[in-house]
């Protein structure tokens, strides 16, 4: 398969012209790799911002509905995760508990230990958006096929275990 001539590719040109001496062939995966990254976050946040959620509070509510019932994790749990500060988790939290979807909470009798729980409006609209995410991703990969859309995620899968170590 010919690589099409896109920004990247005129990205490459101009510097193979400008530093020859430079070997600009691993622009053409990251470049694009990058480009595409915002291109999907943009289609997510689509989906959902139609649920009245940001790409974060998604991640929380989808995280905790994912833990099976009761719906509840200790924060530090929860930043862990999501990959988010202990800052950064509390915020999201606080807007989240003020819309009624979560709750924290003392753990099991233990006054020193919190858990954060969905509420029922918290499940319900999580379901709600995780299928309409579920169905957008679907729609985001179909062009590839199932071969190419397989051979893809072995490949980003394999790369991301590097820096992972999963």
């Amino acid at each position: 398969m010919e690589i099409p001539d896109d920004k990247v590719a005129r990205i490459q040109t101009a510097w193979r012209r400008e530093r020859p001496d430079l070997d600009v062939a691993p622009q053409g995966v990251i470049g694009r790799l990058h480009r595409l990254a915002a291109h999907l976050t943009a289609e997510l946040e689509t989906v959902y911002s139609r649920h009245g959620l940001s790409e974060g509070e998604f991640d929380v509510l989808a995280t905790l509905r994912r833990a099976g019932a009761p719906f509840e994790l200790a924060p530090s749990e929860l930043a862990d995760q999501t990959m988010v500060t202990t800052g950064g988790m509390t915020k999201r939290l606080d807007r989240l508990e003020a819309r009624g979807l979560l709750r924290r909470r003392a753990a099991g009798g233990d006054g020193r230990r919190r858990v954060v729980a969905l509420t029922p409006e918290g499940v319900e609209l999580i379901d709600a958006a995780f299928t309409d995410h579920l169905q957008n991703e679907r729609r985001l990969i179909d062009h590839l096929g199932a071969s190419d859309s397989r051979a893809l995620e072995e490949l980003l899968a394999r790369w991301l275990a590097h820096y992972e170590g999963e």
